[in-house]
């Protein structure tokens, strides 16, 4: 059964791919953009002032909220952090503030909220699923914050999802884009001491997942978005370099990166052994489940 799903962030490397994901598979989709509509299919909201019509929403069966500025399009100082998460919170109230009134009103959408893995913060070779504490870091802080913004919804009764997503992989944008990059000039190497665990998922799965969420609005609570087949940075940069005959070289010192993006360089370099339970769990199946197979996809893009 086709489904009228509602986007926020559609323009990005997720919400763009996802869009095209559901449109081919026959659902209409509301994107909702901060600027003047272009189209039928787009609607305006502020979600720094906390404006959405909810008549936008009416007959919406579920909203996908991937809004927010960039964790890594600038360099991280106390102004940016404070952009990061605002843009975040003030999108997620808003939405959920809506959802909660159209619950009143008797619809009942379903709400698909993202988040990521810097909610568990630097844990070095800890397993972490989706019970496991958050972190303390600055960015595992704004990470909380930000799934509290959807409160309003869970209050309501509207079943809400928070996708705690890894680092996507795709040649297209994202962490992996500049990797790539690196890579096939012979310059992928780690960064940080290439120990850490990276915790990546190919933008196929991504979509996948989110698409799966959507379609099960019984499933609540939040959800890991990354890949069974756990890596270490080194791995990774090895299998991308092999992958595309370069040579991975030496990793990126801390103190560099903390020269060219700021605070945010401890977050790159953060320890993360996440693992998918509940989404596996939920009868969810990877596509790209291990390293081989998402690299072999990636250098293919």
């Amino acid at each position: 059964m086709t489904k009228r799903v509602a986007i926020t962030g559609s323009s990005g490397l997720i919400g763009g791919a996802l869009r095209r994901h559901l449109e081919a598979r026959g659902d209409e989709v509301v994107r909702l953009v901060r600027r003047e509509p272009s189209g039928p299919g787009e609607v305006r909201w502020n979600p720094s002032r906390g404006d959405l019509d909810p008549a936008a929403l009416e007959g919406v069966d579920a909203v996908v909220n991937l809004a927010g500025v960039g964790i890594g399009d600038k360099r991280w100082d106390a102004a940016y952090k404070r952009e990061v998460e605002r843009s975040r919170t003030d999108a997620t109230w808003t939405v959920a503030q809506t959802l909660a009134d159209a619950r009143g009103r008797g619809a009942n959408p379903r709400l698909v909220n993202a988040s990521a893995v810097g909610y568990y913060g630097d844990r070095g070779d800890e397993v972490l699923t989706e019970t496991s504490a958050p972190g303390r870091d600055v960015l595992a802080g704004i990470v909380t914050r930000w799934e509290a913004a959807a409160d309003p919804a869970r209050e309501a009764g509207v079943p809400v999802a928070c996708v705690r997503s890894g680092l996507v992989m795709s040649p297209d944008g994202g962490a992996f884009k500049p990797v790539l990059l690196l890579a096939r000039l012979g310059l992928a190497g780690p960064m940080g001491s290439g120990e850490e665990w990276w915790p990546w998922i190919t933008l196929v799965d991504e979509v996948r997942a989110i698409t799966h969420l959507v379609d099960h609005p019984d499933l609540t609570g939040p959800f890991n978005l990354t890949a069974p087949g756990s890596a270490r940075q080194r791995e990774i940069a090895k299998a991308i370099a092999a992958a595309l005959h370069r040579p991975a070289v030496l990793p990126a010192p801390r103190l560099a990166l903390r020269a060219v993006v700021g605070e945010f360089a401890d977050s790159i370099v953060a320890s993360q052994r996440v693992v998918p339970e509940a989404l596996l769990a939920a009868g969810f199946t990877f596509e790209h489940p291990d390293l081989e197979a998402a690299v072999s996809w990636l250098v293919r893009g």
